[in-house]
């Protein structure tokens, strides 16, 4: 038995027909893109633990956090 109750013979036909279905470059793509979205959610949630504001790269329009030139 495998997962769930599905053979691992299941398990290979389903793989092999999402690989005939997206393609393998694809799914090397979305795996990486996958892994840095669980990689900056993680993070995240580690920043917030320690009570960090998470940053968003955005510019603060009005400049009020921004550093002083003249110093």
């Amino acid at each position: 038995m495998g997962i769930g109750g599905i053979s691992i013979w299941q398990l290979l036909i389903i793989l092999a027909i999402v690989i005939m279905l997206f393609g393998t470059k694809r799914l090397r793509t979305l795996g990486s893109d996958l892994g840095s979205a669980v990689k900056g959610f993680r993070k995240s949630m580690t920043d917030e633990d320690a009570g960090e504001k998470p940053d968003t790269g955005a510019a603060d329009p009005d400049g009020a956090n921004a550093p002083d030139k003249d110093k």
